[in-house]
């Protein structure tokens, strides 16, 4: 199935994208969500991420788009060759870890 994933906990498509609409995208609103989107539908061609992705009940930070980032480069059944990904969040530091992640991983399994 083709499909873009948006994962963010609260922004809504156009908010990121105006020219496009929620029904665009499958949107994950956890780390959890994404990683049971991923596992039931295959890789989407193109993933949206955000980093930060709120907190628990408790006040901890939940698993982050860093981490899910880090799940599909582990996930050696998914083929990452053709993937292309946007990074939407406002936390600098944590956009250039994904991108730098994924572009990294992207690279290498492309030379090999």
């Amino acid at each position: 199935m083709a499909y873009k994933l948006f994962l963010d906990d609260v922004r809504e498509v156009p908010m990121v994208y105006p020219d496009l609409t929620n029904k665009d995208f499958i949107i994950a609103r956890t780390y959890s969500e994404f990683v049971e989107i991923i596992k039931e539908n295959g890789l989407p061609y193109f993933i949206s991420f955000d980093n930060d992705l709120g907190e628990d009940e408790n006040g901890n930070l939940l698993p982050d788009g860093y981490a899910a980032a880090q799940w599909l480069v582990y996930q050696s059944r998914l083929d990452l060759k053709k993937l292309i990904f946007k990074v939407h969040s406002s936390n600098p530091v944590a956009s250039v870890q994904i991108k730098s992640l994924l572009d990294n991983y992207i690279n290498f399994i492309n030379e090999n």
